[in-house]
């Protein structure tokens, strides 16, 4: 018991120590890409509104006429205490955008992980149990499409049929314009506001909003977690206890569900792990294409405005973000399988 508990320890100390080199590479990237455009962030943003007497004490008061290394000092100190400075454009802290957006982006993301494992366990459990069948082809050719389709030209698809063809379903915004007015904000989580206001009509306007576009990003990593969920639990149905349960004379179902199939799924918890970037970046593609108020659909705005401080402080949320995702992936890998931990 404490040789598990030491390695155990060790394994998280480990991770840990990882943790910091890592930050400090994505931010730095970050730091650099932002400044490989010519000029500065203040000019691209604001050049053509402002006098230059104007543009020059706003580049002052950015700090972006000090020299790069004190840049990069002072950039790192922000980070550290969570301050991401000023929006250009409109003149907002970026932790402010980030508070307020903030909700919509973890409400769909939440739901699009949602829709995934709900599409894609038990299909690639299917896949994976009746390998080679018209079933398994037809599983494995949905995986395909759901992957490769582009999230923005699926996100219309399903507008056209739902929202348009068959008039089910909204096909933008978070809710509607009554209810966003009414719902008073506590936590920036729309839904979870309606649900703690009590209001049930607001509540399932909101679910409303929120189904294609957690479908749309939720079929994205679905055709992933097919693909592995089918791959693992085929070995694993080769392996050798499966074969003596059999033996034993135990139920084919039961032999999928209570021995191969869980076992099949350590691996997929930390390879899910890594597929978080992919969910971020496809949250800013669905985000933009269903009208979301979330941060990525800010992103794209300040973008397009050219407003580098606020895509720099945005960009390195999400990179904080992936890195502790993954570390946390890691430590319940650890614990589902000692073996990851030696």
């Amino acid at each position: 018991m404490a040789a598990r508990s030491g390695s155990m320890r060790r394994y998280l100390l480990q991770r840990l120590a990882l943790v910091v080199p890592m930050v400090w590479v994505l931010v730095t990237l970050v730091f650099l890409l932002m400044r490989v455009a010519p000029g500065d962030p203040v000019s691209a943003a604001l050049g053509g509104r402002l006098s230059p007497a104007a543009l020059a004490a706003r580049r002052h008061a950015a700090g972006f006429d000090k020299p790069l290394v004190v840049q990069y000092g002072e950039y790192l100190r922000d980070v550290v205490t969570l301050n991401f400075g000023q929006t250009l454009t409109d003149n907002r802290p970026v932790r402010e955008v980030l508070i307020d957006n903030g909700g919509a982006t973890l409400t769909l993301t939440l739901a699009a992980l949602i829709v995934a494992f709900a599409v894609g366990l038990p299909l690639g459990r299917r896949a994976g149990r009746h390998r080679d069948t018209p079933p398994d082809v037809g599983i494995r050719l949905f995986g395909i499409i759901t992957y490769a389709a582009p999230v923005f030209f699926l996100g219309l698809i399903l507008q056209l049929v739902f929202g348009v063809f068959l008039d089910w379903l909204p096909t933008s915004d978070q809710a509607g314009p009554v209810v966003q007015a009414e719902v008073p904000t506590r936590t920036h989580i729309l839904l979870l506001d309606a649900l703690l206001a009590g209001q049930w009509n607001s509540f399932v306007d909101v679910l409303r909003h929120l189904i294609l576009p957690a479908v749309t990003l939720g079929l994205l990593l679905a055709g992933v977690l097919i693909r592995l969920v089918r791959v693992n639990l085929i070995q694993t149905l080769r392996s050798d206890y499966v074969e003596a349960a059999r033996a034993r004379g135990i139920r084919e179902s039961d032999v999928v569900g209570r021995h191969a199939f869980r076992n099949a799924l350590v691996p997929v918890v930390t390879v899910m792990g890594l597929q978080i970037a992919l969910l971020l970046g496809g949250a800013v593609l669905t985000e933009e294409t269903f009208n979301w108020p979330g941060i990525g659909s800010q992103l794209v705005n300040y973008l397009n405005e050219r407003d580098y401080t606020a895509v720099q402080g945005i960009i390195t949320v999400f990179a904080v973000a992936v890195v502790v995702v993954s570390l946390l992936i890691d430590v319940v890998s650890a614990v589902v399988d000692p073996r990851v931990r030696y």
